[in-house]
């Protein structure tokens, strides 16, 4: 297993770069839920969520889920049955792989490596050092050559269309907890080194009480190169109102990396407030995971649920779209994108 550092030949001169959430995978990465103080309470419905899921997406494609203790081994392994799962026994802080688990990159001839950047929890948070490691481990699992780099960065922050072009927010990479020191101009310089961004496109910020500081992953996405659906809330006394408003009008003046601008949908916000241990929760249908022949998209009990399934549906028309519970998953603040990583599809690179 190789490593790279910042100052070695980057993904992007071996050409390398991120590929989309849609193109094919090998596998996703997950964690197990362990604690039910990070849970408020709620763990034992968390895991039955969590358990629907894993066994969703290992319908289509093969699932690496990574479990703090003997405990969770056998809480997963008995909720789960013979799905396609492969467990790893790691020390945990908590579940979100997409924001401290490896960010992978593909070159031309098909082949994948990682990127191991910092995480600190959203700009410490929680607790982070054990989950900072994962990134270490799963290279290690996988043999693959892989970055190691100084910059905090999640993968939640960054949304990819697979053709040069990412979108983020300023609420999120700006704050000095993460990057103190870096601006727009040498974030894009980092992206487009390590993930083969050629445009970096920057919305404001995201929902309220979002502890991610406004992940562009939980409101506004790509579906394919050329579509962007992005959340709106129609209740101008809502706080999220005018953000995501704003969010759509700048969408609407941006091009992709040929100078075209891009088709937008707009996806309703759930209809009704919830309320959490810590205030306002942030739930959403944009947090949707897009695999190996299907999108599973988290749903509330809300109104707006069916609604958000017919206006996804038509996006991934090749695609079986599946909505599943995630009431008791988004109490922690996040949902199913929150909590996988892909790892796509290719021969380990040999340098």
């Amino acid at each position: 297993m190789q490593h790279f550092s910042a100052t070695d030949p980057t993904p992007r001169s071996l050409g390398f770069a991120m590929p989309a959430e849609w193109q094919p995978h090998a596998a996703t990465w997950m964690s197990w839920p362990a604690d039910d103080e990070l849970w408020f309470g709620h763990l034992a419905g968390v895991r039955e969520e969590f358990a629907e899921l894993v066994r969703t997406i290992a319908h289509f494609e093969p699932v690496h889920l990574l479990v703090r203790d003997e405990e969770s081994e056998a809480d997963a392994a008995a909720r789960l049955g013979g799905a396609n799962v492969k467990f790893h026994r790691v020390p945990l802080d908590d579940v979100w792989m997409r924001d401290n688990g490896p960010i992978f990159v593909r070159n031309a001839g098909g082949e994948v490596a990682l990127i191991n950047w910092r995480f600190n929890a959203w700009g410490g948070k929680f607790d982070w050092q054990n989950d900072d490691r994962v990134p270490e481990y799963v290279a290690g699992a996988l043999n693959v050559p892989h970055w190691d780099l100084p910059v905090v960065m999640e993968g939640g922050a960054l949304e990819m269309n697979g053709d040069g072009v990412c979108l983020t927010t300023r609420s999120c990479l700006l704050t000095d907890t993460r990057n103190l020191g870096l601006d727009e101009s040498k974030y894009a310089d980092w992206l487009r080194a390590f993930l083969g961004v050629s445009k970096l496109l920057w919305l404001d910020g995201g929902l309220e009480n979002d502890h991610t500081d406004g992940h562009i992953d939980t409101i506004t996405r790509f579906t394919d190169e050329k579509t962007i659906v992005t959340s709106t809330e129609a209740d101008p006394n809502d706080p999220n109102h005018a953000v995501m408003q704003k969010n759509l009008d700048d969408l609407r003046q941006m091009t992709d990396a040929h100078g075209q601008p891009f088709r937008i949908v707009e996806l309703p916000l759930p209809a009704n407030y919830l309320e959490g241990a810590e205030g306002r929760l942030p739930p959403t249908y944009a947090n949707f995971y897009i695999g190996n022949g299907f999108v599973v998209v988290p749903q509330y009990g809300d109104p707006n649920d069916q609604r958000a399934l017919e206006i996804l549906q038509p996006l991934f028309p090749n695609r079986e779209v599946i909505g599943l519970p995630s009431r008791q998953i988004i109490e922690g603040g996040g949902s199913f994108h929150c909590v996988t990583q892909q790892q796509p599809a290719g021969a380990i690179w040999k340098p």
